[in-house]
């Protein structure tokens, strides 16, 4: 008896020596006792996933992650033609693609919009077996029980409510009854008015602009009804236009008083690019954005039953400036006229204030190409597309900067932004980089002019240097490693006129943002050079005349065949910091 006594103490010594043993390996984090995570593991793939709902993701390869601290996570991207999605596993410590994961606890793999180092993608992370397959991209919110206090402070705060409901449609009601009575007087004088290089005055920065396809009557229609509370009378005519984000049609306008109708342009946003829609709306719906050379803005309205967001534009039935350039040659007085008003309407929205010297948020465009650039009636240009604008405003701070990220489009984006180098403590880099797309544009122009002399079919900036949807590295490797820029042949330069617009396409273009010209002092550069060659074509032509006359063979000395290309850029040549002062 006593003997088997000491074998239980033995055993019972045992059983416990082991017990604690267990309990210390678990509570120093030793890995013995963790399984690894079983995720869905496969490499980059397309998809049939539209982003909406619940999805799968149709991967076949099931793997144990490597690490015991990582977790299961899926990728989804969406491009211009197709979605991809992408299963792995990973450390939640470390970053995935410039993005930390957060919710990776979850047993369900809900996905999240997050701002990757090469454009925006949707992220899930979570920590159960093979849960990164199944993809969830419209949570499902439970239903807040219903509480007693809650709906006791409700309809206490009814009243309240309803009192500053009647205050702002009153606000309102009043606002719409001052827009329905314009000065017809001050209107007729208006419209007879030729717009000034310099942009507009206050007073017509303030007025509703006169299109030269007459879209005016239509813009005077469309803010004087209350589309807050029913949609505009639109029929929808032409698929036109479109992009990454959204769709533009040719559309009718009705008229409510007759059969009568107005063509405006129509861009529909689906209902998941709300914050591009959201964001063009609100820099659009700025009275101080209003200029000759940016495209005017109608209104802009959410059409619920088609679940689409709209906004309503002018329409220029002449196209953009790439289709353009596609199909015609310009010619030298053509290529000033348009080069001249892209530069007023880029140097209209950087600016801090306008003519009359009231202050004004200068924007920025960030994504500036031919293809945003419509061309109007009357030859000249108007900036478009205002989806990845950003208003420099004075209350943004380095980080609300910082997060606004790598936009725009490769082909277009500065060496600074390529490089994700851009000096957030100062706004004027902004600018110069918008500079910079426009310098690209210029060159589009003065690829497809008549004076350069062998005129060949157009390309963009950069043509078959790079493929026709280049992506970031690719043109890192051009611009960055190689500084390469689009080629200005020496024949280019044997025009007088066109070695001053080559030169301050290259001021324009330059590797350092500080070196570069203001949109201001390109649109002043382009006006000083429309004003000498024409005194030297008037000269020219009047030395003809006289010879003519006089029917004598004499020599005479014709001023345009004197003047070197040194001596034109001196005479043009602007003080672009006195000019900015101005």
């Amino acid at each position: 008896m006593k003997g088997r006594r000491c074998s239980l103490s033995v055993w019972g010594a045992l059983s416990v020596f082991l017990v604690s043993v267990l309990l210390e390996s678990r509570a120093a984090g030793l890995p013995f006792y963790h399984l690894h995570q079983l995720c869905k593991f496969c490499d980059l793939r397309l998809s049939s996933c539209n982003g909406i709902g619940t999805c799968e993701t149709n991967c076949s390869i099931t793997s144990t992650c490597e690490y015991s601290a990582e977790v299961c996570v899926s990728v989804w991207r969406k491009n211009e033609t197709s979605f991809s999605i992408e299963t792995l596993c990973h450390n939640p410590a470390i970053p995935l693609y410039g993005v930390m994961l957060d919710d990776y606890n979850s047993s369900t793999c809900v996905m999240k919009e997050k701002n990757t180092t090469s454009g925006m993608a949707h992220f899930c992370s979570c920590a159960e077996e093979e849960c990164n397959n199944r993809l969830i991209f419209s949570p499902i919110v439970d239903p807040t029980v219903s509480d007693p206090v809650t709906s006791v402070i409700l309809v206490s705060l009814l009243p309240l409510l309803v009192m500053v409901m009647v205050i702002f449609g009153m606000f309102y009601w009043c606002r719409v009854r001052r827009q329905r009575r314009p000065n017809q007087e001050w209107e007729s004088s208006f419209k007879k008015r030729k717009p000034k290089a310099g942009g507009l005055d206050c007073s017509d920065a303030c007025a509703i602009m006169t299109d030269d396809d007459r879209s005016d009557s239509s813009s005077t229609h469309a803010n004087s009804l209350n589309h807050n509370t029913e949609p505009l009378p639109i029929e929808l005519d032409l698929l036109v236009g479109k992009g990454r984000f959204a769709q533009v049609y040719k559309a009718k306008l009705k008229q409510t008083t007759s059969d009568q109708f107005e063509t405006v342009a129509v861009k529909i946003f689906p209902y998941e690019e709300y914050a591009s829609w959201k964001n063009e709306k609100d820099i659009f719906s700025n009275t101080d954005l209003r200029h000759e050379s940016i495209l005017h803005f109608l209104t802009a309205e959410e059409r619920k039953v088609e679940k689409q967001y709209w906004l309503i534009t002018a329409f220029h039935p002449r196209g953009n400036l790439q289709e353009h350039l596609t199909h015609h040659v310009i010619s030298w007085q053509e290529l000033q006229v348009l080069s001249s008003s892209l530069a007023r309407g880029v140097a209209h929205l950087h600016s801090d204030r306008l003519p009359c010297g009231r202050p004004k948020v200068p924007i920025v465009h960030r994504d500036l190409k031919s293809s945003n650039i419509l061309v109007k009636n009357d030859g000249t240009c108007c900036v478009c597309d205002f989806g990845l604008g950003l208003c420099l405003d004075s209350s943004l701070s380095v980080d609300d900067l910082a997060n606004s990220g790598q936009v725009g489009t490769a082909r277009y984006m500065a060496p600074e932004v390529l490089e994700a180098r851009l000096n957030l403590e100062n706004i004027e880099s902004f600018k110069q980089t918008d500079i910079y797309s426009m310098a690209l544009v210029l060159w589009e122009m003065t690829s497809r002019c008549e004076a350069i002399g062998e005129v060949k079919d157009y390309e963009p900036a950069y043509g078959s240097k790079v493929r026709e949807h280049p992506c970031v590295e690719s043109m890192k490797d051009n611009v960055l490693r190689d500084r390469g820029r689009p080629e200005i042949p020496d024949s280019w330069l044997r025009h007088q006129g066109m070695a001053v617009m080559c030169a301050t396409i290259k001021e324009c273009w330059d590797h350092d943002p500080e070196a570069r010209l203001t949109a201001h002092c390109v649109a002043e550069r382009i006006s000083e050079l429309e004003d000498e060659m024409g005194k030297l074509s008037s000269r020219s032509s009047s030395a003809e005349k006289i010879e003519e006359e006089l029917k004598i063979p004499i020599e005479v000395e014709i001023p345009q065949e004197e003047v070197k290309i040194t001596e034109i850029q001196n005479i043009i040549a602007v003080d672009c910091s006195m000019s900015d002062k101005k």
